[in-house]
């Protein structure tokens, strides 16, 4: 199945759900009664929509350059663009030492591209141009709004289980508070639900940034050996202190970045087995050998893939072999 139809579906899914929670609650309730859990939630995304790109520039400490400063970043960036089809994003450069790269903005035209200190060091000019071409591909799909729309589900649905429970919305709830109890537990059951299908619409994203990496002119070995030396850096920052500070730093905006760096330490040593001359970069003949194994997750491992808003990396590269 294409990457847009299951979006679409999650999509469909997640409205499905919540409309229903809001139905029932509007049964009980009576009409009206969800508005303003739904009005509230609604103007904090509208809230969070404004200051959000203000708020990732300081927690990853952005500077943005000028082409005159970083030319050839820029002539990346905007080759990219042009055949994505979108206006250049602004291009910044974070002031931290984690390897990645990452892209956000309200929309299309205020689109920001950004790369860390660490990934310039560690990537070279062919594998740091198929990861640039990754966050133009969320910018061209618009994923940052679509996520934090969906985002918002959970949210209604954890409010008005906590008001049906503990709060109690209307007098009704005197008269039988045992419904709004198991209203309200419905409610917290479909928090959950949404909270994984949010995680696993942000996963869906990822495959589909690579994708139009690839689709935009980027060999697919070179976005898997970008990722591959990704999970090594990240996984090496834990052993400084600055490094391990940093990685608490971005705890909350790890969704931004191209992998989740907060599980790299357990990724490597998958990833190792394709590496076999252990040049430290998977080449096309590497990739094209990993596209004919079979990828199977153990138990632990799908349910950590489960809780993260990013693929396994495995499982990612693997995708990426099927596109050679």
């Amino acid at each position: 199945m294409g990457l847009q139809i299951k979006m679409w579906l999650l999509v469909a899914l997640m409205f499905g759900i919540v409309y229903g929670v809001i139905t029932g609650v509007g049964i009980y309730m009576g009409k009206g009664g969800a508005t303003s859990y739904i009005f509230l939630a609604f103007l904090i995304m509208g809230f969070q929509y404004l200051i959000g790109p203000s708020m990732v520039s300081l927690m990853m400490r952005v500077t943005w350059v000028s082409e005159k400063e970083e030319p050839e970043l820029h002539h990346q960036v905007a080759e990219l663009a042009q055949r994505a089809g979108i206006s250049k994003p602004k291009v910044g450069i974070s002031q931290i030492s984690i390897p990645n790269a990452f892209a956000f903005g309200r929309t299309q035209r205020d689109g920001r591209v950004c790369v860390t200190q660490g990934i310039r060091r560690l990537l070279n000019k062919d594998e740091l141009k198929a990861v640039i071409g990754h966050e133009i591909g969320h910018l061209k799909h618009r994923d940052m709004l679509i996520i934090t729309l969906l985002s918002v589900i959970p949210l209604i649905c954890y409010w008005l289980a906590w008001s049906l429970m503990w709060g109690g919305m209307s007098g009704r709830r005197r008269e039988d508070g045992g419904y709004a109890v198991l209203i309200g537990l419905g409610a917290m059951l479909a928090y959950f639900i949404t909270n994984l299908l949010v995680l696993a619409g942000s996963r869906i994203r990822e495959y589909g940034a690579d994708e139009t990496s690839v689709a935009l002119g980027n060999p697919p070995h070179h976005l898997a050996s970008a990722l591959y030396k990704l999970v090594y850096g990240s996984a090496q920052c834990r052993k400084t202190a600055r490094g391990e500070e940093e990685l608490h730093r971005v705890e909350g905006l790890r969704a931004f970045f191209l992998n989740d760096v907060g599980r790299a330490h357990n990724e490597i040593a998958e990833l190792r087995a394709i590496d076999r001359d252990f040049s430290g970069t998977i080449d096309q003949d590497e990739l094209l050998d990993l596209r004919s194994r079979k990828v199977i997750l153990r138990g632990g491992e799908k349910v950590a893939e489960l809780l993260t808003t990013h693929p396994n990396m495995l499982k990612r590269i693997k995708h990426l072999a099927t596109l050679v």
